[in-house]
């Protein structure tokens, strides 16, 4: 089988699994003028950086999570900020993985360890990034007033916090269940293709 379908493929599963995590798994957040959410759609871009690579992943986690903002009214007008931050939380989890060369380690303790460094290297980007991005984001673009920008700011802080841990946790279960569950077998070999 042709390496670039298999990525392509892997890309649009990711995709739609992010799709799903972020619109149907979540708890919408409406703060009058802007809105926030738990959801699980990261935990699927983080997934498919460490299965995928950096660009896959990123690009999993932007166009699923991309599209739940097309499709959502209260989400549309944050579409750009969604590609743009997705993209950077998948690609830095990948290239983090690529570095400690996650594909080729199968200790188990090493394992849990890089897989563990990898998630929270992209989740520690977006506790950052997400509230900093949203409040120029908010400011500039959607022009919204500075004292309710800094509680939306807050707001987002808190729900982006509880997004990273349960995404570190739950990603890394998976990837490490994935790779003890698929060990030496031909599909393993073309799953894994950072």
């Amino acid at each position: 089988m042709n390496n670039r379908i298999t990525k392509i493929s892997l890309i649009s599963l990711m995709s739609a699994l992010c799709y799903i995590g972020f619109s149907f798994f979540k708890i919408d957040i409406p703060l009058g003028v802007g809105t926030t959410a738990i959801h699980f759609g990261n935990v699927f871009c983080v997934l498919a950086a460490m299965m995928i690579g950096g660009v896959g992943g990123g690009l999993a986690g932007a166009i699923g999570m991309g599209i739940g903002d097309l499709l959502n009214p209260l989400y549309l007008p944050y579409f750009p900020k969604t590609f743009i931050l997705k993209f950077c939380i998948g690609f830095i989890t990948g290239f983090v993985a690529k570095k400690l060369n996650l594909k080729r380690i199968h200790e188990n303790s090493k394992l849990v360890k890089a897989t563990l460094i990898s998630s929270v290297s992209g989740m520690a980007f977006n506790v950052i990034g997400e509230p900093i991005f949203s409040y120029f984001y908010n400011n500039y673009i959607l022009d919204v007033e500075s004292s309710v920008n800094m509680i939306l700011m807050g707001w987002t802080a808190g729900t982006t916090l509880f997004n990273a841990c349960t995404t570190v946790v739950i990603a890394s279960f998976i990837y490490i269940g994935l790779r003890r569950t698929l060990k030496g077998s031909y599909l393993a070999s073309k799953i894994f293709l950072q």
